[in-house]
């Protein structure tokens, strides 16, 4: 019983820390300072009052951070959905695949040509800081969610663009030379761990969705660890056929995430928050394995100026490059601004770092500080103008209140036909009456508006945020989810009306 008292400590720490992770969220609110960079600084600060906390090992980081990504990717692909993605899909893969490999290629450059860093390790650090995160963008938001199609682009952006910088650099830290052979092998296995990879989330999100469905479970609070456990799964397998499993458990999450299935609203709640926490997790892990100050710290040497330098660069690179992109994109000058300044850092390069650490390539321990300082400034100097930019550049937001009351009844069968929507800007039942609806034998029965009921009647006109309950025929379903979430959709027979 001798080690109880240390264990106890420990847990102590372990539980405080966990809950101020979970208080976090509300520091948006206070302060414009993103709650992951605040984590990140207090870890790093600690560590340099206890050192024996810098003795965690880079692999057993990795290995978190791994975890933690595949939760974060999971989330993220429920919140996007298959109609949201697929209304945006194009710019998405764009931005991802595109705007990812051009600003690996433009850092690397910088990296080289400006801070005279070898090839190799410049291009390392290219991939490593070319993924965004918007998770760091919501959190600062806090209760505030972002409209119209920007908060799909940033989403989705991220989404895709992780698990293409991972593959990237999983080939070039397998690769030694680079010749024309070299470039035509990393071609070739980047292509065969994106397609195993997209093959692997969309038959295992199918199965995932078939399992939710079809087996049942003894308790409510089993469904959400299945999905979670199955989630895990995908990634394995994907991993071990060869493929990304980060894509794979994106695609998975993308698959299941506007599909009805049993407890779906409670499943969803257990991984957002989740991902939040795994979010925290990432950047405490970052900060426990860096050291700031002494001989061997931040502050001694050269990487805190590669790093405010490289973290310069992509403040232009972005803007240019994603610009470029997404030119030809439907966007207001507003929503374009927005997207193109919050292209912030998170929790993929710290695990990229890690990747490099490992593999123990020359110059490894200054391309992990330098990543340090570049996502440290991108969450406190970006992140920190977010909410600011976002309302002089009138990219729409909505306050997004907790609503722990609920009101509702539960079936045995799925309830053939019972639909939930919410009504999108710009659709076809955006701004008109329920009785102008353009549609057949269907029934709205409760309209809620901002965390309230409103009286439905014939002459309700329907706002865009309006969560509606329909029933309608099991067969009509594809056509009122257009009617009620597709931008763009309006009537042509019935203009929009309001009430007199």
């Amino acid at each position: 019983m001798a080690d109880v008292t240390p264990f106890a400590v420990a847990l102590l720490i372990t539980a405080l820390v966990g809950l101020a992770a979970v208080l976090s969220n509300r520091l948006g609110e206070w302060i414009p300072i993103p709650a992951p960079a605040l984590f990140l600084l207090g870890a790093a600060v600690v560590s340099d009052a206890w050192p024996w906390l810098e003795s965690v090992p880079v692999d057993l980081v990795g290995r978190v951070v791994t975890v933690a990504l595949v939760v974060i990717l999971f989330d993220g692909g429920m919140q996007i959905g298959w109609r949201s993605f697929r209304s945006a899909a194009g710019p998405i893969v764009l931005i991802g695949v595109a705007g990812t490999l051009l600003t690996a290629v433009a850092l690397a450059l910088a990296a080289h040509l400006i801070f005279g860093l070898d090839w190799r390790i410049a291009m390392l650090l290219g991939t490593a800081l070319s993924p965004t995160d918007p998770a760091v963008v919501f959190s600062v938001l806090g209760r505030r969610e972002i409209g119209g199609r920007s908060g799909v682009l940033l989403q989705g952006e991220s989404g895709a663009n992780d698990p293409v910088s991972i593959a990237l650099l999983a080939v070039l830290l397998g690769t030694t030379h680079f010749d024309l052979g070299a470039v035509g092998f990393a071609f070739g296995a980047f292509a065969l761990q994106m397609t195993v990879g997209l093959l692997a989330g969309a038959v295992g999100g199918l199965g995932l969705l078939w399992f939710m469905r079809r087996v049942p479970l003894p308790s409510a609070g089993l469904y959400s660890v299945r999905v979670l456990m199955c989630a895990m799964a995908i990634y394995g397998v994907a991993t071990l056929a060869g493929g990304s499993g980060f894509l794979a458990v994106l695609v998975a999450g993308i698959v299941i995430g506007d599909q009805r299935a049993p407890y779906k609203p409670e499943i969803q709640r257990f991984h957002s928050a989740l991902a939040s926490l795994a979010e925290i997790v990432a950047f405490v892990m970052l900060g426990l394995t860096i050291q700031i100050t002494g001989p061997h710290g931040v502050l001694a040497g050269d990487a805190l100026w590669i790093g405010l330098g490289l973290a310069g660069v992509l403040l232009v690179i972005r803007p240019a490059l994603v610009g470029l992109v997404l030119w030809r994109v439907d966007l207001t000058r507003g929503e374009r601004a927005f997207v193109l300044w919050t292209g912030l850092k998170g929790a993929v390069p710290i695990l990229l770092g890690t990747f490099i650490l490992q593999a123990g390539v020359t110059d490894a321990a200054r391309a992990y500080e330098i990543i340090f300082v570049v996502v440290a400034c991108s969450v406190i100097v970006q992140g920190g103008a977010v909410p600011a930019l976002a309302g002089r550049l009138g990219v729409p937001l909505r306050i997004v209140n907790p609503r722990p009351w609920a009101l509702g009844a539960r079936f045995e069968e799925e309830p053939d036909g019972l639909r939930r929507f919410v009504v999108a800007a710009g659709s076809a039942a955006d701004g008109v009456t329920v009785a102008d609806i353009p549609a057949a034998d269907f029934w709205v029965s409760v309209i809620i508006r901002q965390g309230r009921l409103v009286n439905v009647s014939a002459q309700t006109v329907l706002l865009p945020g309006d969560e509606v309950l329909v029933l309608a025929e099991p067969e009509s379903e594809a056509d009122l989810a257009a009617i009620f979430t597709r931008p763009g959709a309006r009537s042509p027979r019935r203009p929009p009306r309001t009430d007199p």
